[in-house]
């Protein structure tokens, strides 16, 4: 029976590393960078991976979306003999925090990845070791190809990018910010023809993705599944929160990101 009930412990506990469904629940506001965001619940975005150098130095995000395979923005330029993957962080300041620090072994950019448009800003980083799914590390889902993202969806940015246009000050705590997203057409009026079908757009309404969040996640809420929809990609240099951010549409790219792992 205790052989049993360990049996059945262990399958619920592996059923909660399916993607996409935190083991630790967040709690979002919506009252309201991240600019003008707040504080996340400690593990309670368990995808979202740091993008270091050897002394620690962050500079990138990225999301966990399998064992062995973190997505990230192509212009984060990750170097596989120089960074490293931080998974399970939240407090950048504590040592004391169980995470798993991987080195990368390959970092495939997409092949029409273009620095001067910002197109296509899409890297797959392959991990030297697998990582070790806990509570506080787990992967998120891939927007399939057909997604169709309906009105009213909620939707969250995360990171440790600056807390604001002026100044370099960023954040110890992992921040979040809850974003509306913004048609194509509406995007275009702020951002003109610089806006492709490889891009979506979110912010605009007080709040907004800064350096250092690039290559981190979108995610939306489907059900009780949160779903990679984008990844932290371009904006305004001074982070302006009443102009939309860019972020690389994954529903364009997870064919091809499929295709990688299945091949390496």
């Amino acid at each position: 029976m205790l052989l049993l009930r360990l049996t059945l412990s262990l399958v619920l506990l592996g059923a909660s590393w399916g993607c996409g469904v935190p083991a630790i629940r967040p709690a979002l506001s919506f009252s309201q960078r991240i600019v003008n965001g707040e504080n996340a619940v400690s593990g309670s975005w368990p995808w979202q991976v740091s993008l270091q150098d050897s002394s620690g130095f962050h500079f990138c995000g990225g999301s966990l979306i399998s064992q062995s395979w973190v997505v990230t923005a192509a212009h984060c330029n990750v170097s596989p003999g120089r960074h490293f993957v931080v998974l399970g962080e939240y407090d950048r300041s504590s040592s004391a925090e169980p995470i798993q620090v991987v080195p990368i072994s390959r970092a495939i950019t997409h092949p029409s990845w273009n620095s001067m448009t910002m197109n296509n800003d899409v890297t797959l980083l392959k991990l030297a070791s697998p990582v070790q799914y806990t509570a506080r590390i787990s992967p998120v889902c891939l927007a399939s190809p057909s997604e169709v993202l309906p009105a009213g969806l909620t939707c969250v940015t995360t990171g440790w990018g600056r807390i604001s246009g002026v100044g370099n000050v960023t954040p110890a705590r992992l921040q979040q910010v809850v974003l509306p997203l913004v048609t194509v057409s509406q995007c275009q009026q702020y951002w003109g023809s610089r806006i492709t079908d490889a891009m979506i757009c979110a912010g605009g309404s007080g709040s907004s993705s800064c350096q250092g969040d690039s290559g981190g996640p979108l995610v939306c809420q489907k059900g009780s599944t949160w779903v990679l929809i984008g990844i932290v990609s371009w904006g305004t240099s001074d982070c302006n929160v009443r102009a939309p951010a860019m972020y690389t549409r994954v529903s364009k790219f997870s064919s091809w990101i499929n295709q990688v792992i299945a091949y390496n």
